[in-house]
């Protein structure tokens, strides 16, 4: 199988996934197919997309067959990251038929929920292009499938915000409110590791960007304007003269960030690329059985 051409996930962050979603899904095995197949069928198949996707996920569909079983053969018709038409065939699959047709539906499961997350990434690329504004994705992923998510992000053309709790400091709302303001939160965060690595700080009012500049390391940290209308963010944008590289988030939809991305942002963060992205249309079909 040709390679993705984008670091995959480690096998720690799919394989139990995967074990669990066949367990899951075939039990303690596929009745209906041992019941017509008794024997071996040898048998080709192949994947197909049945509307214009961007391709995530694909060398999970040799994963995913392998484990059934390690005979099968997958030849892939698309790359990590294609942007592919509809109709257009993505693999095809050569092995037994009983379990072909057992790892069916995991298969497409995982590859047309990552695709989904690629697909949805590239409009939001797409959008932003011409604009320094790079889109990010959040934390806001399907429990267990961070990994995979975010690697469907970067194959759609998106950036990964930090992956979790552990790497990077990001003071948001509820932090500040606890610490007792912006000033002591910085300091608490800086006096902990966030002073060398660099920290990110989140604000949700204009009148806040004037301390943020002062405690802020404009080598180091980012400014994060949550929740901003255009008209705020551009107000912003001015007092902030570039002295700190700045992110939005907060509710982006796709036909804002044209607009968002022209006030001259560095980052656009947007849940939806994760929480909202649809599972695209792509089915498996077999055109050859003996």
């Amino acid at each position: 199988m040709k390679g993705s051409g984008y670091e995959r996930p480690a096998e720690p962050d799919y394989g139990p996934l995967i074990d669990r979603a066949l367990e899951e899904d075939v039990g303690s095995g596929d009745r209906t197919t041992r019941a017509l197949f008794p024997g071996p069928v040898s048998s080709s198949a192949r994947i197909r997309a049945r509307e214009s996707i961007v391709v995530a996920g694909l060398w999970l569909v040799d994963e995913i067959f392998r484990r059934l079983d390690p005979a099968t053969e997958i030849e892939t018709r698309a790359s990590e990251g294609d942007a592919v038409p509809g109709e257009s065939v993505l693999a095809e699959i050569k092995g037994d038929a009983r379990s072909v047709l057992t790892g069916e539906r995991v298969a497409l499961n995982f590859l047309q929920r990552l695709s989904g997350v690629a697909t949805l990434t590239r409009k939001f690329v797409e959008a932003a292009a011409g604009t320094r504004a790079k889109i990010r994705d959040t934390r806001k992923t399907t429990p267990g499938w961070r990994a995979l998510e975010k690697y469907a992000v970067r194959a759609g053309g998106g950036e990964n915000h930090r992956s979790s709790l552990a790497t990077g400091f990001l003071i948001k709302d509820n932090h500040i409110a606890l610490a007792g303001g912006i000033r002591e939160a910085v300091r608490r965060a800086k006096e902990s590791g966030g002073g060398s690595e660099g920290l990110e700080l989140e604000v949700d009012s204009i009148g806040d960007i004037p301390t943020a500049l002062e405690v802020l390391n404009p080598e180091k940290d980012i400014l994060l304007l949550d929740n901003l209308s255009v008209s705020q963010i551009k107000e912003a944008m001015a007092l902030i003269g570039g002295r700190l590289r700045v992110e939005v988030s907060g509710g982006v939809t796709l036909s804002a960030v044209p607009q968002i991305a022209a006030c001259g942002v560095d980052y656009i963060s947007v849940g939806a690329l994760t929480h909202s992205a649809r599972a695209v249309d792509i089915a498996m079909e077999i055109v050859a059985a003996r």
